[in-house]
């Protein structure tokens, strides 16, 4: 997904803690998947107006599709 460069420093960091947090529970890909869309839905239910969270909602998931690689091995 896209970085801009204004949070460079602090999704590192962010990024880092949240794997490592993953990493200590053992958490398998589909549990880490639950969390963070549950997340996702969270900060978008909480901290986005009422009328811009559809919208919101349908721009993540496109940016999230469009940075999907979908080449055979790649991890």
């Amino acid at each position: 997904m896209p970085i801009l460069s204004k949070y460079d420093k602090q999704f590192d960091q962010l990024l880092s803690e949240l794997e490592a947090v993953m990493d200590k529970h053992q958490a398998p890909a589909d549990l880490r998947l639950m969390v963070l869309g549950n997340l996702a839905t969270h900060v978008i239910n909480h901290q986005v107006a009422p009328g811009q969270r559809q919208a919101i909602a349908d721009k993540f998931a496109k940016v999230l599709t469009g940075s999907v690689d979908t080449r055979n091995g790649a991890h």
